[in-house]
Order: C-alpha cells, then sequence, then structure tokens
C-alpha cells in the first residue's frame, strides 16, 4: 500500500472514527474491577480488528482504483506520445516541402533575372547595331565622292589594276606603318627596361659594397673586442697558474714536513716508519695520537715540577 493509498483512504476513516468515538477517561476510579478492565480492554480490541478490516478492504479497494488510475495513464501517455511523433513528422515532412518550395523559388528567380538580363542585353545590341547601321549608311554616302575619285585615279594610273588593289595597298601600307611604329615604340620600352634593370644592379650593387664595409667594420670591432678579451683571460689565466703552482708546492711542503714529523716521531719511538708517504690521514693520526701522548707526559712534568716547588 502506498502512502497516498493510505492517506487517501484508511488514514482518512481512521480519523473519522476516532473523532467520533466518545474518549474514555484514562484515569480509572477504585471502584472498576479487573473483570470490567478486561471486558472494556476486549471490546476496544473487537473494534480495532473491525476498523483494521475495513481499513484493508478500503486500501484493496483503493488499490484497484490506483491500479486502475494508473493503466489509464499509462495508455493516455502512449497515445499522447505516438500523437506527438505523428505531429512531429507532419512539421517535419513541412518543413522539408517548405524549404524544397524555397529551393524551387529561388532557382526560378534566379533563371527568371537571368532571362531578363539575356533580353536587356539583346535589346541593347539590337538598339547598339540600329545605330551602327545608320551610321554605317551615313558612313557609305560620305565616301561615295572618293569611291569615284579612287576609280578615277585606277584608270588613269598603270599601277593599280582595281580599286581594291589600290585600297588593299593602301591597307598594306598603313599596316606596315603601324608595325614600324609598335615596332619602335617596343624597341624604346626594351631600352628603358634596360636602363632601369642596370640602375636597379647599380644600386644593389651599391647597397652590397655597403653592407660589405660595415660587416667589414663589424668584424674590426669584434676582432679588437676579442683580442682584448683573449689577453685579458690570458693574464688571469697566467695569475691562475701562478696561484695553482705556488699551492702545489705549499701542499708538497706541507706533505714533506707531515712526513719528516711523522719520521722523527717514530725514531722517537724506535719504530719503522711503515705508513707511506701518501697517506697523510693515517700520518696525521699517527702524529696526532703522539701530540696526546706528549701533551700528557708534560701535564704530568708540570705537576711533578709544581710538587717540588711546593716542598722546598
Amino acid at each position: 500500500m502506498s502512502w497516498a493509498t493510505w492517506t487517501c483512504g484508511p488514514r482518512r476513516q481512521w480519523a473519522t472514527t476516532c473523532s467520533r468515538r466518545p474518549r474514555r477517561s484514562t484515569s480509572y476510579s477504585a471502584g472498576d474491577s479487573i473483570e470490567l478492565l478486561y471486558i472494556h480492554n476486549i471490546r476496544e480490541h473487537e473494534e480495532m480488528l473491525k476498523l483494521q478490516e475495513q481499513m484493508l478492504v478500503n486500501s484493496k479497494r483503493q488499490s484497484k482504483i490506483n491500479e486502475a488510475r494508473v493503466k489509464h495513464m499509462y495508455e493516455t501517455q502512449e497515445k499522447l506520445r505516438q500523437r506527438f511523433i505523428d505531429v512531429n513528422s507532419f512539421i517535419k515532412d513541412c518543413a522539408d516541402k517548405k524549404r524544397i518550395a524555397e529551393k524551387a523559388i529561388n532557382s526560378e528567380r534566379q533563371l527568371h533575372e537571368e532571362l531578363s538580363e539575356d533580353i536587356k542585353n539583346f535589346k541593347t545590341s539590337i538598339s547598339e547595331l540600329t545605330t551602327f547601321r545608320e551610321a554605317l549608311k551615313a558612313t557609305v554616302e560620305e565616301l561615295q565622292p572618293y569611291e569615284k575619285v579612287l576609280e578615277e585615279v585606277v584608270s588613269v594610273s598603270d599601277i593599280f589594276v582595281s580599286p581594291k588593289d589600290c585600297m588593299d595597298r593602301c591597307d598594306a601600307l598603313m599596316l606596315a606603318q603601324q608595325e614600324i611604329s609598335k615596332l619602335e615604340n617596343q624597341k624604346l620600352q626594351e631600352i628603358e627596361e634596360m636602363r632601369q634593370h642596370m640602375v636597379k644592379i647599380t644600386n644593389e650593387a651599391a647597397l652590397t659594397v655597403l653592407g660589405l664595409k660595415n660587416d667589414l667594420s663589424k668584424l674590426e670591432r669584434s676582432y679588437r673586442e676579442s683580442q682584448t678579451q683573449c689577453l685579458k683571460w690570458e693574464k688571469i689565466l697566467t695569475r691562475t697558474k701562478d696561484v695553482i703552482s705556488s699551492n702545489y708546492l705549499e701542499k708538497q711542503r706541507n706533505i714533506s714536513a707531515i712526513n719528516v714529523l711523522y719520521n722523527l716521531l717514530c725514531r722517537r719511538r724506535d719504530k719503522a716508519s711503515d705508513i707511506p708517504r701518501d697517506s697523510m690521514e693515517q700520518q696525521l693520526d699517527f702524529i696526532k695520537d703522539e701530540l696526546l701522548i706528549l701533551t700528557e707526559l708534560l701535564k704530568e712534568f708540570e705537576k711533578k715540577d709544581k710538587s717540588k716547588n711546593i716542598e722546598a
């Protein structure tokens, strides 16, 4: 049984029953006997059993109602889910159709713009051709007198065969003149490019020489600095060598002095000097021990002298 079921059903009935029942006094009088208390307890127990059975029945009934409600709720939820899926699919189909329609509209609009542009260009070309035709007619009418003059020149001259031959030769002369002018301009342009190239090469060479001079001056300065640094380090190394050699000599003198002192102490004790010259630690330990012994002896001699002086 769930908490909601207990709250809605038996608990409410239990509260109603308890509110309807008359409250008994918890304090008993002196005249109540044990049998009377027992009877009262049995009655209350029976009432509680009846109330418990009623509550159990109500709880079972409420649980069945709740199960039916939950089942109906699941069915409704499944229907709503299916409806949501259908609506979502319909919305997606509408969106796809809208996208396809917008794409088709854009393509048709672009095609319409392109065709409109082509039509506009065609109209412009037709107007230009019409203007050119009218200008050509006017030019032909203007050149008709020249054509008559050209025919007269051809008929009089022995060089030209026909008016076309005269026109071709004139065109050839004009083309030759144009080619000569073009070739002249080309050669002049090449000469100018060569001059600019020479100027550029000269400037680059001057800059290169200037850069080499700067590099040479830098190298000279660095050489002087390096020479100065080398002399400085040479002096430092000379001093270092002198210090090292003097320290080495002092070390050898100390080793020799320690060895002489060790040999002297060994001869004093009539003992052979078994420790080699390089084992300074052993020699120093031996010297230390001997000096301690000599110090103790000196203390003893001083004590004896003091005692003699006191006796005297």
